[in-house]
């Protein structure tokens, strides 16, 4: 999988030495900046833009968030009660499946309750009468799928054949939609304006029929719309025909717009040797740090990395024969040994961009691995402090 983020931004003037490492360091001003593009888009169009918290949940950022968006998109009851503790505004919560135990809890919380087929619709709904008939107020949504696949990779491809996300739209009946406020749809993965288009081309024909009972229309995440290239003005055209055409109102839930490249990964060599090419140690694992590098997988792009010179293999301090991150050529560091000509040596710092998204919130603790501590900087004022740090505590009461 290619990602098309990377921008060094701000970091390429951070000093790597200021944070302990591993460390997570975010940029306040970036997240700024992403924010204002969201929200001129949602003031543009008419639409709502929630934040989907599945990909970027540093909730000190929360009251950040709530000056630009209209709320929050969640996955499950911890996610609803982190959004509504510590985001401003709405609540859209969808699962794959939801637990009959957490449903009257995640309902007081939501402002919209989006199932995922209209089986589990029916199931529940005794109990959603019961907890509107005691005061509870939530919309209720039905996640389809388009049918129609955008997806680079099967396994990111909420469309892919045999998909368990979302009830095929091409079975969709009169009756699925009974008591049902609004339709919601997530197909695109760091995807630009032209596949949604075409995903909407396909799936419109078979929504229009009812068009009059809907509320909304979610077209959920996966929009890179903070993105340099990305054809904004194509998108708040088309939220602004839908709106229009649809009379439904229209959200969207960016998630890794919201934070895109404004994080980096800070990590260390521990050890060097050479096993048919230079191998470094480093205190980052991808599989404990960045498991999208093994599961998508991906190459993270490299804060300075040179264009030529020697390449080193960097893997992480874990007992997993895959943990590696990737082949490197490291930008030379003020403390290089000369004679070596500058390359990766033992202590030397590096990083790794467009780490905020999705890493962060992905991180675990296998093998005993330290979780990276967690700083906010402004790149405006230079302001950088310790968000949280974990030690073995953290670890230790995890697993009980």
């Amino acid at each position: 999988m290619e990602t098309r983020a990377g921008d060094p931004g701000a970091f390429a003037r951070f000093d790597l030495t200021r944070v302990p490492s591993p460390a997570f360091v975010v940029d306040a001003a970036k997240v700024r900046a992403n924010l204002a593009v969201l929200r001129g888009i949602g003031d543009a169009s008419g639409a709502r833009v929630l934040a989907a918290l599945k990909a970027f949940s540093m909730w000190s950022l929360g009251p950040t968030v709530a000056r630009y968006l209209n709320g929050v998109c969640a996955s499950g009851l911890y996610e609803a009660k982190l959004g509504r503790e510590e985001y401003g505004g709405e609540v859209a919560t969808y699962c794959a499946g939801y637990k009959a135990d957490d449903l009257p809890e995640i309902a007081a919380l939501s402002d919209h309750l989006i199932f995922n087929s209209p089986g589990q619709i029916t199931r529940f709904r005794p109990l959603l009468d019961e907890l509107r008939a005691g005061g509870e107020s939530f919309d209720i949504g039905l996640r389809i799928n388009p049918m129609h696949s955008e997806g680079e990779v099967a396994k990111y491809d909420p469309a892919a054949p045999c998909s368990r996300l979302g009830f095929p739209v091409t079975q969709l009946r009169p009756e699925h939609l009974e008591g049902v406020d609004g339709i919601h749809m997530h197909s695109l993965c760091e995807q630009d304006f032209p596949p949604l288009a075409r995903t909407w081309a396909a799936v419109e024909p078979l929504l229009a029929p009812y068009f009059d009972q809907l509320k909304w229309l979610n077209f959920g995440g996966g929009h890179h719309v903070t993105r340099a290239d990305y054809q904004i003005d194509d998108l708040i055209a088309f939220l602004k025909r839908v709106r229009e055409t649809t009379g439904c109102e229209v959200m969207i839930e960016p998630g890794e717009a919201v934070a895109l490249d404004a994080g980096i990964l800070v990590g260390e060599i521990l050890d060097l040797f050479d096993n048919g090419m230079p191998i470094a140690i480093t205190d980052i694992s991808a599989t404990c740090h960045m498991p999208d590098v093994i599961e998508a997988p991906y190459r993270p792009a490299m804060l300075g990395e040179e264009a030529d010179g020697s390449v080193t293999r960097l893997g992480g301090p874990s007992c997993l024969a895959g943990d590696v991150i990737g082949d490197y050529r490291l930008p030379p560091s003020a403390d290089a040994d000369k004679s070596t000509g500058g390359g990766a040596h033992i202590g030397q710092r590096f990083a790794f961009l467009d780490q905020a998204h999705y890493s962060m919130v992905k991180t675990n603790t296998f093998n005993g691995v330290p979780l990276p501590s967690i700083w906010l900087w402004d790149s405006e004022s230079d302001e950088l402090r310790e968000v949280r740090s974990f030690g073995y505590e953290d670890f230790k009461t995890r697993l009980g």
